[in-house]
């Protein structure tokens, strides 16, 4: 089309072509009247939802201010634990709180409460006269898991077993610990755990066994029969044998008492306890309960085992009786209880 148009330029033709494509002159006085816009382009780009595998990264967002929920004017507070569920601890023999622990549960491992406590799930099967008592103690930290070779192992971690008798050797973890932490604020009443490095009192609790600070400690402050107080006889401590409870009172009352035993006598536990077995009673055993009698209702064997004319010596304990008789430590009104400890806070 080209050369048709460049020889009709100078014709009229041309010039009638030319006028046809020239621009509307009212057009272009409209278009030069009006502003032109600048577009505005927003500083926060709009919100796009992060998408898994996409490379356009996600815009932060602010944060919207937190609402405290109030109840009447006032914070509302978290409900506390149930009553089917007690905070203890591991119970370590110094009365600290093992606080390592609190890892286990996001492993798999044991429930655990506030300060890596277990949360012991069965203390409701104790006796009811027990409850209390044994309570106090868990939220001290005091007692430790039932030990049990059943397959199912993070159940077992949070149980108490209250009813189970207890052995010799977590009834002098317990005690030890117990007594530690109700004298936290005094050292001078505190029992010091033994080292490895002094001659084991028993054959049958060497350095390698966990509990024998407890144990050879127990036995270097005199508070159980061993080769050190003379009792040439009593070489094995048997620390997996039931706990009986002539042996709970033998090894508890001089840790209330702090103090010498009376001399006793059949006759006196008869007068005093009013036992129809008495004559059942280890010689041994016989000073520490007459002791306790004195200690009127503050006495291990009311506190443990309620009003009763036989004391059935060589009965086992079970783990809520042995709770209950480290409930409290002292003699004639001059001592702590575990509800003591419990409203003193305790240090970080």
């Amino acid at each position: 089309m080209l050369i048709p148009l460049t020889s009709c330029a100078n014709s009229s033709l041309g010039e009638s072509l030319e006028q046809s494509f020239a621009a509307d002159p009212k057009l272009e006085e409209n278009a030069s009247s009006q502003p032109t816009e600048t577009p505005t382009v927003s500083a926060t780009p709009p919100f796009q939802p992060s998408i898994q595998g996409s490379e356009t990264p996600t815009p932060t967002l602010s944060p919207s201010p937190s609402v405290t929920p109030q109840t009447n004017g006032s914070q509302a507070s978290i409900p506390p634990f149930s009553d089917s569920t007690v905070v203890g601890a591991s119970g370590n023999s110094d009365g600290s709180i093992d606080t390592t622990t609190a890892s286990n549960n996001s492993n798999g491992g044991q429930a655990t409460g506030t300060d890596g406590a277990i949360a012991f799930s069965d203390l409701t099967k104790a006796p009811k006269a027990l409850q209390q008592y044994v309570s106090d103690l868990a939220q001290l930290g005091v007692l430790t898991p039932a030990s049990s070779s059943k397959a199912n192992q993070a159940k077992e971690k949070t149980l108490f077993e209250p009813n189970s008798v207890i052995t010799r050797r977590d009834y002098v973890r317990w005690l030890v610990a117990a007594n530690n932490r109700l004298y936290a604020a005094q050292p001078a009443k505190q029992i010091r755990l033994s080292t490895d490095a002094v001659q084991p009192a028993f054959q049958d609790v060497p350095r390698q066994d966990p509990d024998f600070p407890a144990i050879q400690g127990l036995a270097e402050a005199g508070l159980i029969p061993s080769s050190l107080t003379g009792d040439s006889t009593t070489v094995t401590f048997r620390p997996d044998a039931p706990l009986t409870r002539e042996a709970l009172i033998l090894w508890k009352v001089p840790a209330d008492t702090r103090q010498a035993l009376p001399t006793a006598s059949l006759d006196a536990i008869k007068q005093t306890w009013g036992f129809q077995d008495a004559a059942r009673i280890d010689p041994k055993a016989m000073r520490a309960v007459l002791a306790d009698f004195q200690n009127g209702d503050l006495a291990n064997l009311r506190r443990a085992f309620g009003y009763t004319t036989l004391l059935q010596p060589k009965k086992a304990v079970t783990r809520a009786e042995a709770a209950a008789a480290l409930w409290y430590f002292g003699f004639q009104g001059d001592g702590q209880s575990a509800q003591d400890a419990l409203k003193i806070p305790s240090k970080p």
